[in-house]
């Protein structure tokens, strides 16, 4: 029975070992192309410039429907007096009107009257109005997907450098734990040879304090690595325990990078593509401003109908017989209306725009300046870390060969303990030096691939 029992245990111990190492193996990974297409998809301020968006076309249906006719039906039940003068009056405030009752003195008799309305009204001719006003509505709303366009290119550039970012450090990681084990090795050596008596015990204590230094530096490490995930969670909203991420490049630290060539297309650069569409909102409002202050026609036409207990004799009658209707009328009418001081007006809203659209266009060559820096900045950084590219490996390779010589020289007691950690200082120096230009490398193609508009194309040539 007991035997059975610890055959059991073994047999679940086993399961659970071969399940651990499945389930990390299975834990989906995400790559570059991954993070940006869930930081497009979850990141709140991408739904506030497509909320806008839709706002902006739902403006362009309103200003079409703005130049519908009016038509408006009213209907008034009045009880009260008819005392009127002689005069005329302008229609300044509320002025209550009565009809008619033009006599020497006031009768407080009360009476009913009835009208019913129906008025139409119609900008038959606006000077192009309509068009200038519908065409701004459309700039806008080009404008607002351009600056939806704009947020989300330089998401996916944050995501992008956070990418990076957190392979270097895994990168490092990596050449932290390379380095614990050569501490670990370098103090199981000296604890050896101290133990018979051939190095002194001094040796051992610092070789013991130099590998705690790796372990400190490799906490580090983790640490920096768990901060980048929580900001490249903030962006893809995955959580950053489940971050686990792709890498592009083989996880050796050796691994070179392999550049690609990009097209050049800063016309529909995404950075430059928001301040064009910007000043072109701008050069329609103009239109605006200009038709709105122009000469209007209007055609209107109007049919009422009237009732009263007060008939033409000025004889009233019982207040029901004013409920009714009882003289109906129609007419129909072509007006021109202009306001006089329109062209002051006019002048004083061009003015206006006219600074709108000369800082809008300064924008424009700020951000095309910007971005031409940033352009030869990337080159200029490429060059340097394609030049040190091919440096690297020799100085990697000499400090690896340094390192093993002085090992085995210590081990012969040829070398003292500084020399060896030295020579060990100096192939992390070499690792660490790789990685961070690696890194630079691969930073300034992303700089260049988005000052040029090609960041997108960048991402997905990255496998």
């Amino acid at each position: 029975m007991a035997s059975f029992f610890k055959r059991k245990c073994c047999c679940t111990l086993g399961i659970l070992l071969l399940v651990s190492p499945l389930s990390v193996w299975a834990q989906k990974k995400y790559n570059l192309s991954s993070l940006v297409d869930s930081a497009n998809n979850h990141f709140p301020i991408l739904m506030q410039k497509r909320a806008l968006i839709g706002a902006a076309h739902a403006t362009i249906t309103d200003v079409r429907h703005s130049f519908l006719p009016q038509f408006k039906l009213s209907d008034q039940l009045n009880l009260g007096t008819d005392n009127s003068i002689a005069g005329s009056y302008l229609p300044l405030g509320i002025t209550p009107s009565s009809s008619a009752g033009v006599r020497s003195d006031n009768n407080y008799q009360l009476a009913t009257g009835n009208i019913a309305v129906l008025y139409g009204e119609y900008e038959l001719v606006n000077f192009g109005l309509r068009n200038a006003q519908l065409n701004n509505a459309k700039a806008y709303a080009v404008l607002q997907e351009s600056d939806l366009q704009k947020e989300q290119y330089l998401l996916e550039l944050n995501v992008a450098r956070l990418y990076f970012t957190i392979l270097k450090n895994q990168s490092r990681l990596n050449a932290d734990q390379q380095n614990i084990e050569r501490y670990q090795n370098i103090f199981n050596v000296i604890h050896a040879l101290a133990a018979s008596g051939i190095k002194p015990g001094s040796d051992s204590s610092l070789a013991k304090a130099e590998l705690s230094k790796t372990r400190i530096s490799y906490n580090q490490t983790v640490g920096a690595i768990n901060q980048l995930k929580q900001q490249l969670a903030y962006f893809t909203g995955i959580a950053a325990s489940d971050l686990n991420i792709d890498t592009l490049i083989n996880s050796s630290i050796y691994s070179m990078p392999v550049s690609g060539d990009h097209s050049i297309d800063s016309l529909s650069n995404p950075l430059l593509t928001y301040y064009m569409k910007k000043k072109e909102t701008f050069l329609t409002n103009k239109k605006v401003i200009s038709k709105s202050y122009l000469p209007k026609i209007l055609l209107a036409g109007s049919t009422w109908a009237r009732g009263s207990s007060i008939q033409y004799n000025d004889n009233y009658q019982p207040l029901t017989d004013g409920f009714g209707y009882q003289r109906f009328n129609y007419a129909v009418g072509l007006a021109i209306t202009y306001n006089l001081f329109n062209g002051i007006y006019k002048r004083d809203k061009l003015a206006i725009n006219r600074f709108q659209l000369q800082a809008s266009d300064y924008e424009l060559q700020q951000q095309t300046q910007a971005l031409n820096s940033s352009f030869l900045q990337a080159e200029n950084a490429l060059q340097t870390a394609g030049a040190n590219l091919l440096e690297i490996p020799i100085q990697l390779q000499s400090a690896e060969d340094t390192y093993n010589q002085k090992m085995a020289q210590y081990k012969a007691g040829i070398i003292s303990l500084i020399d060896l950690t030295n020579a060990s200082f100096v192939l992390y120096r070499s690792q660490s030096d790789f990685i961070e230009t690696r890194n630079d490398w691969y930073l300034a193609q992303i700089d260049k691939a988005a000052a040029k508009g090609n960041l997108i194309q960048f991402i997905q040539t990255l496998k």
